[in-house]
């Protein structure tokens, strides 16, 4: 299925359990729309416990296309800061890449749009293989829901009376 990417996708996915679960959020939109707008303003206003960062393989090696990844827990201390500029970082960083390689996201797209990824990683998480390969799952099935439209509407009434959220 061909995606439009000249409008704004949104894509969730939850993998893991325990302190290394990976709950992803995404956006993905072309370059001068909302998320473009979204994009430079996180990356522009960092606050205190809440620095956006690049998704990047490596320093250097920055993810197509262009993937800002922000917290959604507050960085309390280097521990755990550490965890969001490492595996997770990696693990998006890579996910994207592969999405791209995969044709999911289209290469010829890869300039055109932008992607922002927002991650949780638990206070109390540690196992970094873990949280590497929790956001790496995660982060490419958001991808590949937002740009199927993933779930359609009749799945979820569907489901909506019987769904049961993990941590309700």
């Amino acid at each position: 299925m061909s995606q439009d990417f000249s409008r704004t996708l949104v894509g969730e996915a939850l993998v893991g359990d325990g302190p290394e679960v990976a709950h992803i959020d995404l956006v993905i939109g072309p370059k001068g729309g909302a998320v473009d707008d979204a994009f430079v303003t996180s990356l522009a206003s960092p606050r205190m416990g809440h620095t956006p960062l690049l998704a990047v393989l490596e320093p250097n090696l920055p993810a197509k296309p262009s993937t800002m990844i922000v917290n959604k827990v507050t960085i309390k201390n280097a521990r755990q800061a550490a965890l969001m500029f490492g595996p997770a970082q990696a693990a998006v960083a890579k996910a994207v890449m592969d999405s791209v390689a995969e044709g999911v996201i289209p290469r010829e797209k890869v300039e055109d749009i932008l992607i922002v990824v927002s991650v949780f990683i638990e206070w109390d998480a540690e196992d970094k293989k873990k949280i590497y390969e929790n956001n790496y799952l995660a982060t490419k099935m958001a991808i590949k829901r937002a740009v199927r439209s993933e779930p359609r509407v009749d799945e979820i009434l569907f489901r909506k009376d019987t769904a049961r959220h993990p941590f309700a």
